[in-house]
């Protein structure tokens, strides 16, 4: 397609000229293309849109890593952060490697610290992190169903006290620290 300059118009500078004839090229070339992604053919099937109002997980877990361990159970760590403005408690979860999970503490019972679980879950204040660290609190893998080596992934699900739950990933580390070997009634001494 080729487009002939009209004639000049009286009063019509030849830059003004072209500044049409540019703007009228642009708009049918515009149009050529818009023409040419038309598809007569029947609809394909495409993956909706995401919603605009994506509400953002209320907790995230920084470095999460668990205890390699070959069998019985271990322990994992890493930091809750919670990202709301109001107080959130951890009440449960679960493992793809443990057929039970539950929230530790290490708690000084009779002058000596003992791991026990953790009455009415770990609370994370508002706009905060809440740290599990071998010692300290932490959440329990027990009775393992496969052997857990450093680099292993596990997925972990825990859940809120409001019953919204919050899904990760761990990853098996070698750890030798603190000598923990996370045994029932085990005491630290």
């Amino acid at each position: 397609m080729s487009i002939t300059p009209a004639p000049a118009a009286p009063g019509r500078s030849p830059r003004l000229r072209r500044l049409v004839l540019a703007t009228t090229a642009g708009a049918i070339a515009l149009s050529g293309l818009v023409a040419c992604g038309s598809d007569s053919s029947p609809a394909k099937s495409s993956p909706s849109a995401p919603s605009a109002t994506v509400e953002s997980a209320p907790v995230t877990v920084k470095d999460p890593w668990v205890k390699a361990s070959d069998s019985g159970m271990t322990g994992l760590f890493g930091t809750l952060v919670n990202t709301t403005g109001a107080q959130l408690t951890v009440v449960s979860g679960t493992a793809t490697v443990a057929e039970k999970t539950e929230l530790h503490e290490v708690a000084d019972v009779d002058g000596k610290p003992m791991m026990r679980p953790k009455a009415g879950g770990f609370v994370i204040p508002a706009n905060s992190g809440h740290e599990l660290k071998p010692g300290a609190d932490h959440i329990m893998l027990m009775g393992l169903t496969q052997p857990l080596k450093p680099g292993d992934e596990v997925t972990v699900t825990l859940t809120l006290d409001d019953g919204r739950t919050v899904k990760f990933t761990a990853v098996g580390k070698a750890f030798a620290g603190g000598k923990e070997d996370y045994n029932p009634g085990m005491t630290k001494g």
